[in-house]
């Protein structure tokens, strides 16, 4: 049988992840000092991982309801009252999704018709893209400038928009490149999506690791708030990746819409880690904020030690990751970190698995302790001394 007769056309469209070929063949090498994956390194706080074990022992292991256990959308909704000041509705407003990635995708599913163009940011997330194109959307990309931050700006949005976009997809702070959006940023384009009546997807996972300043929402303007899909999760913030729990938060016509296809592909999302997201909201947050003075202090040793060896490399306001510029050495991303990986067992990402826009940058994850990051440092130093 030839399989690429019955194959999606869609499917068979979607290239593999970058990420992901980077980790295999940085697998492949012995001492291998990965700096690629976008996770904490940080284990769950243990009181977090009690709570679920608790739930288990006493028997709360059947499924929850659709929308997700009621005490945890109440909590999620206190939070973002407590500290974005945005009003959310438990029962009309919240969906409990397994990780932020099943809240991208039923949302994209919920609002895309064959055709839609969907406005995405160049470079960003991996999944951004694919997800579009199997809701049966198209991709319009807007690349995002090391001279501007990595922001949007309101003359660029403008210029992307047509009579057939219907979303705007946006992930601030950044992955892979750190950039925040600040509320005088946002504000500029309140204007643009008010008149255009664009749907926004806010992805929002990492709204906890803001380092400069205070994180701002394109929720928080109540004139766009009901055309403002959040999603968010317990992934980054409360180091729970594995855990798969995410949330969005969205006007009522649009979560009934979402908690269509959410009920039929899911059900509800593991009862025991929304038991252990309670605690996590309830009583994390001193954990939270450990890890983001390290992460602080982790960014500024590394992007000096960039700088120091000479990648010009942007301060980043927000995640965990920086976005050296690697041009410099004539290489391309991808054969840069080729012959990273092959000559100092140094993984990173190249910037082009977050789209074209990325090309002569790589992604690095600083999701490590500062030794680790120190001996990777070293390496990529002596690589580097091979281009001058």
């Amino acid at each position: 049988m030839n399989y690429e007769d019955v194959l999606s056309e869609r499917v068979q469209s979607i290239q593999p992840s970058g990420i992901r070929r980077f980790f295999d063949l940085a697998s492949e090498v012995e001492g291998v000092i990965s700096l690629g994956v976008g996770e904490p390194d940080f284990s769950t706080p243990w009181h977090i991982c009690d709570a679920a074990i608790y739930s288990i022992e006493s028997g709360k292991t059947h499924y929850t309801a659709n929308q997700g256990l009621f005490e945890l959308r109440k909590e999620i909704c206190s939070y973002y009252q407590r500290r974005f000041h945005i009003e959310y509705d438990p029962n009309e407003n919240v969906i409990v999704t397994v990780g932020g990635s099943e809240g991208i995708d039923i949302a994209l599913r919920a609002l895309i018709d064959p055709g839609d163009e969907v406005i995405v940011m160049n470079p960003s997330y991996v999944a951004y893209t694919p997800g579009i194109t199997l809701s049966g959307g198209v991709s319009v990309p807007i690349e995002l400038r090391q001279e501007n931050d990595f922001k949007l700006l309101p003359q660029d949005l403008e210029k992307a928009i047509s009579e057939k976009t219907k979303v705007l997809l946006i992930n601030f702070p950044c992955n892979p490149t750190g950039g925040v959006m600040s509320y005088e940023d946002y504000a500029k384009l309140v204007p643009i999506i008010k008149k255009h009546q664009l749907i926004v997807i806010s992805d929002e996972i990492y709204a906890e690791l803001t380092y400069d300043g205070t994180f701002a929402s394109l929720a928080q303007f109540d004139e766009i708030k009901d055309q403002v899909i959040v999603i968010s999760g317990f992934s980054k913030a409360f180091a729970m990746t594995g855990w798969r729990l995410g949330y969005v938060l969205a006007n009522p016509a649009l979560t009934a819409a979402m908690n269509k296809i959410h009920q039929y592909i899911i059900m509800s999302a593991p009862t025991a880690a929304q038991y252990g997201a309670i605690e996590g909201l309830k009583n994390g947050w001193p954990h939270v904020e450990e890890m983001v003075r390290s992460y602080r202090a982790r960014r500024n040793f590394i992007v000096s030690g960039f700088n120091r060896i000479g990648l010009n490399c942007y301060m980043p306001h927000g995640a965990f990751y920086v976005f050296p510029d690697i041009r410099s050495t004539g290489l391309s991303s991808e054969a840069f970190c080729e012959l990273l990986v092959k000559e100092e067992k140094v993984a990173c990402v190249p910037g082009t698995a977050f789209g074209d826009a990325g090309e002569g940058f790589i992604r690095v994850s600083y999701a490590y302790s500062i030794e680790h990051i120190r001996e990777a440092l070293n390496r990529m130093e002596h690589f580097l001394n091979k281009f001058k």
